[in-house]
């Protein structure tokens, strides 16, 4: 990176990604017990818990009590890294998860589309091409 670069990075990653909930609750069943993350935040009083991926926080909140928005489901898919996408999906489904459609090859990665009891968008996602750099 040249130095004219390095003196216009300002973002070095990405925190978190907020995950609206109308039940606080309901959410941290389906993220903890349904999807087998762990649960790293807890704070009922603050309307909000954070679960962890492995290489982002997904934190799980509830805007109206929080006083920062209404509820909107996330239409925009987060996509959660598995190393087999056939595997998770059959062992989510025993756990009574309904996935939309069959696994999507798209020539480089695996996807499953599913979403939370509140609708936000969530997929299963493994690449099995390695990236290729921009030309």
């Amino acid at each position: 990176m040249s130095a004219t670069e390095a003196d216009r990075t300002i973002v070095t990653g990405v925190d978190f990604v907020s995950v609206p909930t109308q039940d606080l609750e309901r959410a941290i069943a389906f993220y903890g017990d349904i999807l087998g993350l762990h649960r790293s935040a807890y704070r009922p009083e603050r309307n909000f818990a954070e679960f962890e991926t492995g290489t982002v926080t997904l934190n799980v909140l509830d805007p109206e009590r929080m006083g920062i928005g209404s509820f909107t489901p996330n239409a925009n898919f987060v996509a959660l890294h598995v190393e087999d996408v056939e595997a998770a999906r059959t062992t989510l489904e025993a756990r009574g998860v309904a996935f939309g459609g069959d696994i999507f090859d798209t020539g480089v990665c695996h996807m499953a589309f599913f979403a939370d009891p509140d609708g936000n968008a969530l997929m299963l996602h493994h690449r099995y091409a390695p990236r290729q750099p921009e030309g």
